[in-house]
């Protein structure tokens, strides 16, 4: 159902608003660049730091601009099952494709305490479900066989597999492969992941540069490695560079410096100085994206 590379969407904001206009047209130029869906609000979205009622305006903004070229796949995670059924609710109400739901952070459910959080949030809300696993920011690590156990789920669809790890990617799709998507979701394992047999990946770095990382995925997808291989060594460099500081501070950094959006974000998470913001323009520069 969904598969290639989906950009999680950045959220601009001007005068600590959303900004609207540079939020549809960053999307239409992700879809003539060839992108193949988008995550709003997830968190290079900065849905900790949106307000409910922006939440779900972003959701809406993409799926109007969107215009049903590409899936949309909100992010309505949370670390309280209610919460994340009543924000899949409203992403339903307003035209998503489906949902990303993050495993619960800091409380740090059991396995099967998460097979339960899943299952209630795909039961009550009915959107397919890609589920994420991000324990370096969560704490909370989904395990390879609580995974194979969410197959019993229909509407659970796919996973964003974020640990890192190819070991853990080819565990995951050992077990799931066939009834499952898993994408990656780390940008600099993205082309591992793809040979492993993932189908696509959850991007921050096609924020900057859609073309190559959709190229990449085109190419590894028609058997093409070798030209795979080599977009992902072009773009490698901004798989570092774009997590250098917390993201999405350094693609917000990034963008701004391509003209594409303010350079502003929300509070605990500050725009990018100094030596670190050198360094994002320098590769950018480098790869003549500014």
């Amino acid at each position: 159902m969904f598969k290639g590379v989906i950009t999680a969407l950045v959220t601009p904001f001007r005068g600590d608003a959303v900004d609207e206009e540079a939020l549809r047209r960053l999307v239409d130029e992700q879809i003539r660049a060839g992108i193949d869906g988008f995550v709003p609000v997830g968190t290079t979205g900065e849905s900790p730091t949106v307000s409910v009622e922006e939440h779900i305006r972003i959701i809406k903004i993409v799926v109007e601009e969107t215009r049903k070229r590409v899936p949309v796949i909100a992010g309505t995670g949370a670390n309280s099952t209610r919460e994340a059924i009543e924000l899949t609710c409203e992403a339903r109400a307003v035209g998503a494709d489906g949902t990303l739901q993050v495993t619960p952070y800091y409380n740090r459910p059991t396995q099967d305490g998460l097979f339960r959080h899943f299952k209630a949030v795909a039961d009550a809300a009915g959107l397919p479900i890609v589920v994420y696993n991000v324990p370096g920011r969560t704490g909370c690590d989904l395990l390879p066989e609580t995974m194979a156990r969410l197959c019993e789920v229909p509407l659970v669809v796919g996973i964003k597999e974020a640990t890192g790890s190819a070991q853990r990617a080819a565990q995951i799709i050992a077990r799931v492969g066939d009834r499952m998507v898993v994408l990656s979701g780390d940008d600099a394992t993205a082309f591992p992941l793809y040979a492993l047999g993932a189908q696509g990946c959850i991007s921050v770095v096609s924020n900057v540069a859609p073309a190559d990382m959709a190229a990449m995925w085109d190419a590894a997808a028609a058997g093409d490695w070798k030209k795979a291989r080599e977009l992902h060594y072009r773009v490698f460099p901004l798989s570092e560079g774009l997590f250098i500081e917390a993201n999405p501070i350094p693609v917000k950094a990034a963008l701004a410096m391509m003209g594409k959006i303010t350079d502003e974000i929300r509070a605990p998470l500050y725009p990018m100085a100094g030596a670190n913001r050198e360094k994002v323009r320098k590769i950018l520069a480098d790869l003549k994206l500014i």
